[in-house]
């Protein structure tokens, strides 16, 4: 694959770019808890709340305590061998229920709070995405044959699981990371 950079523009040769047969995503299992709806709902108005601030909010606080299950189909439960040995994971999975008019929007305020800055959809953690792949890090309690319980998982029931990694910190770089201030504030909010 050549690119090559022609008046700020990526050129590609030798890869099609929007042939949907390029990709091929399969579940491997499937979220169950009591979240029936999210916290941030995606629309043809941008990125919203899902109620009240402080509701929505009490939300993202409590997601860390709660308690989610990812069963996995049978012919996937060999490939958790020795998972217990991490106390974290990390789950990739789909967000479903975002709609067309969700997946088309190019740029949300963050944590749909209008006080945030409009801003490019991949400068955020929005759930609206062209491809709704969502990730988080959560911690593994129990794994007992094909099912996983885990907390911290703050997508809804139901949720298509499409990956498990674990999670090692040390992949991941400490030193030298930079964040907009509102992601800091974001930030600060989450962590209260």
């Amino acid at each position: 694959m050549d690119i090559k950079s022609e008046d700020s523009a990526e050129v590609t040769s030798g890869f099609e770019i929007d042939n949907p047969a390029d990709i091929t995503i399969r579940p491997i299992g499937i979220v169950k808890n009591n979240c029936l709806k999210p916290p941030l709902v995606a629309g043809k108005d941008g990125l919203k709340l899902n109620g009240e601030y402080e509701e929505t909010i009490e939300k993202f606080h409590s997601v860390r305590e709660d308690i989610s299950e990812i069963i996995l189909k049978e012919e996937y439960a060999g490939l958790l061998e020795d998972i217990e040995d991490y106390s974290h994971i990390v789950i990739l999975y789909w967000g479903h229920e975002i709609t067309e008019e969700g997946r088309s929007l190019k740029k949300v305020h963050p944590m749909g709070v209008e006080t945030n800055p409009l801003t490019g959809l991949f400068c955020t953690c929005s759930p609206a995405r062209p491809n709704p792949v969502l990730t988080k890090v959560v911690r593994l309690l129990e794994v007992k044959g094909n099912v996983l319980k885990v907390s911290g998982l703050d997508a809804i029931d139901k949720s298509p699981v499409i990956d498990i990694k674990p999670y090692v910190i040390e992949f991941y770089p400490r030193d030298d990371v930079r964040i907009p201030d509102w992601m800091k504030v974001i930030v600060e909010n989450y962590e209260e």
